[in-house]
């Protein structure tokens, strides 16, 4: 989950210059949705993924082996958006 919400900062980062400083992550999706052309496909892989961190961190219901394996993929998902934008 850490490894996305980093890449969400390197996405921003590197199209804007400037990343979400704050303990809300979810104020960074709003600037992560404008900081590439697939900011708002960022956005909403970023928002699930917190949805996920929150339940896994907090308690909040049980966190199923199934949620782990969707945390891992959106994480994966943004790590590889990141890499895509390093790469150009």
């Amino acid at each position: 989950m850490l490894a996305g919400i980093a890449a969400a900062d390197a996405i921003c980062g590197k199209g804007l210059r400037k990343c979400f400083r704050g303990d809300d992550h979810r104020q960074a999706a709003e600037l992560l949705a404008t900081a590439s052309p697939d900011g708002p496909k960022h956005k909403k892989l970023f928002v699930r993924l917190l949805d996920l961190k929150d339940a896994a961190h907090y308690g909040f219901g049980d966190f199923s082996k199934s949620n782990a394996l969707k945390a891992v993929k959106l994480a994966r998902e943004l790590v590889s958006s990141a890499d895509a934008l390093f790469q150009r």
